[in-house]
Formats: C-alpha cells, sequence, structure tokens
C-alpha cells in the first residue's frame, strides 16, 4: 500500500502499475487528509463561516469538498468571507491586518502541515494577537496504519510510507511496525524511480521474510525526523482520539489544540456545534481509503461523482484516489 496520496498520483502519471505483474498489487491508503476528513469537521467548517464577524481562512483544496448541505465555495457566494490562504501566516496576516474582525484557520493536514500552524500559534501569542483562532482537524499517521495493519479485512504485505510526512517523524516513527506485527516498510520520494526502487526493496524484504523499515529517501528524511517541527507540535498541540472518514475513531490519531494555548482555539471561543453529521449516500471513500475497494467499484463513480460534482473529497482532493483514478486509469 502507498500511504501517501502523492504518491498515488505519481504512481498513476508515470503508469507505473502498468508496468507490474499480476500477482503484485498496488493499494491507495488514507494518505489524503482532506479525505480523510469526517463530514462533521467539514460540518464544523461550514457553521464556523457563518459566524458574525468571522473571516475562516483554508487552503484551497477544502473549497469545494462536500459538507452535509453546502461547501465552503458555495457559503462564499452567499456572502460569507472565506478566504484561500497559502500557508497559515498568511492567515495570521489577516488577523494584523482586519483587528475588529476574528480570523479563524481551518488547520487540517497530517503532521506535514501541523508544524507550521503550532509556529503560527507561537508567533500569534509572542506578539499578543487575539483575534487569531484555528480549528484543528490534524490527523496522524502511524495510528492509522496501525488500524490497517490489525483490521481483519485488509491484506497488506508491506508499506510505501510517506515521504513528506516522514521528514517530520522520521524514520523511528516506524520501526515498531515490524517488529509488532511482521510487516516492512519503505520511505520513499516522488519520482518514478523513487517508487519503483521501493516497491523492489518490500519485495525483496517480503520475499526473504526480513520486514524492515528502510528509509529510500534520505535527501529529505533524517532518522529522527525534524527535531524542531516535533518541538512546535508538542508545545501547541495534544494527542487525542480523532475519527476518520469512512474508517471511524482512531485511538491517539489526532491533535487538538492544549490548555496552554486554548485562547487560540475557535471551539473555546465560537459556539460550532452542528447537527448529527452523515457521509453522502452511496459514498464509498472509507473502503476506498482502507484499500477494501478501488474507486472504480464505486456505485458513484464516473456517474454521479465525477470532478465538476464531487460527491466525496476523495473525488475532489488533488491527492484524492478517486480523482487520480478519474484522471488517468480511465
Amino acid at each position: 500500500m502507498e500511504v501517501c496520496g502523492t504518491h498515488t498520483m505519481s504512481i498513476f502519471k508515470h503508469g507505473i502499475r502498468s508496468l507490474l505483474p499480476e500477482s503484485l498489487k498496488l493499494l491507495s491508503g488514507p494518505g489524503c487528509p482532506v479525505c480523510v476528513t469526517p463530514q462533521s469537521d467539514l460540518d464544523r467548517f461550514i457553521v464556523a463561516a457563518r459566524q458574525k464577524d468571522v473571516v475562516v481562512a483554508s487552503f484551497g483544496d477544502l473549497f469545494r469538498v462536500p459538507a452535509s448541505h453546502s461547501t465552503l465555495m458555495k457559503e462564499r457566494r452567499q456572502g460569507h468571507d472565506i478566504r484561500v490562504v497559502y500557508s497559515p501566516m498568511d492567515a495570521l496576516d489577516l488577523a494584523k491586518n482586519n483587528p475588529d474582525r476574528s480570523i479563524i484557520f481551518l488547520a487540517v493536514g497530517f503532521e506535514t502541515t501541523a508544524p507550521a500552524v503550532a509556529a503560527t500559534v507561537l508567533m500569534a501569542e509572542s506578539e499578543n494577537i487575539q483575534n487569531f483562532f484555528i480549528l484543528s482537524a490534524h490527523r496522524r499517521v502511524v495510528p492509522a496504519l496501525e488500524l490497517l495493519i490489525t483490521h481483519p479485512n485488509t491484506t497488506i504485505d508491506g508499506f510505501i510510507l510517506p515521504g513528506h510526512v516522514s521528514t517530520i517523524i522520521g524514520e523511528i516513527a516506524y520501526t515498531h511496525i515490524p517488529e509488532k506485527w511482521g510487516i516492512g516498510g519503505v520511505i520513499a520520494g516522488f519520482e518514478a524511480v523513487d517508487i519503483l526502487y521501493a516497491i523492489h526493496q518490500l519485495i525483496i524484504n517480503i520475499r526473504k521474510k526480513t520486514p524492515c523499515i528502510e528509509n529510500a529517501y534520505q535527501r529529505a528524511v533524517h532518522p529522527e525526523g525534524n527535531r524542531k517541527a516535533r518541538e512546535f507540535i508538542s508545545r501547541v498541540f495534544s494527542i487525542t482520539d480523532a475519527q476518520w472518514r469512512g474508517i471511524g475513531m482512531i485511538p491517539n490519531s489526532g491533535l487538538m489544540v492544549n490548555s496552554k494555548y486554548a485562547a487560540f482555539d475557535a471551539t473555546n471561543h465560537f459556539d460550532l456545534n452542528t447537527e448529527k453529521s452523515a457521509s453522502p449516500k452511496g459514498c464509498q471513500c472509507g473502503e476506498v481509503l482502507m484499500g477494501l475497494i478501488s474507486p472504480i467499484q464505486c456505485q458513484l463513480f464516473d456517474k454521479a461523482c465525477t470532478p465538476g460534482y464531487p460527491v466525496g473529497p476523495c473525488m475532489v482532493s488533488s491527492e484524492g484516489t478517486c480523482a487520480a483514478y478519474y484522471r488517468y486509469h480511465r
């Protein structure tokens, strides 16, 4: 299984699946942060956008993702102030330039984006900026891998581990996996040769029955990752249980703003309660994210669900498996 959505796109772009024998199957995993964000979080984003005197700042890949009854794009068309930013620091600048309004940054992503969000909170504290808030939907990758390994319906022999996340958490974050479950992985870059090398090494280790974690992306990933980035995360966030779309609650897989920085947590300042959320009818994003089915096995794929009219986030995100299948596999 390639865990990362960027790997999925690269695999399709370079036609790697077409080079492999029938005995070797690549599964696409839950490595797209927008895709694993549950419907309840998306509904909270919409509620946040409707708050009075609030500007919501978000990365662009969230704009068209369907919540239960709307999208951020629709909310902006209806007059709510929702802005695309390229980093959380851009959202902090909005707070500085609009002191009479509250800025809520929608913090979605894995350990890759969490350090920048944490650093922004620390800067907001140092500059005494009191109208900047975050709504955290951050997720941690390793607990999801552990769930996939132990799930009764998955058949995974090895992981192509995410390059971007691994630059933060390092090789050491995965070393317990082969020791505990006998499944290995290779940390890989995103060029075709990186992915092919990872597949090659996984096959060798599987055939030799010597599962291990190999770092094949040493030009970017250090064994201990990025210590400073991990320090930022640990200062601002606490680990918590979290819901994943179509998968359910995964223990210790989320990041919430800790009590020391509660002043920057949007949930402490705004009423963001929502009605009970439900995934779109017929959408099988959850099964796709777990590698239980391919997108073409979903009853909505290329019918009711297309990039122009997406039903679920897997068809919207640039890293979504369904988007990759739609763009390349057909």
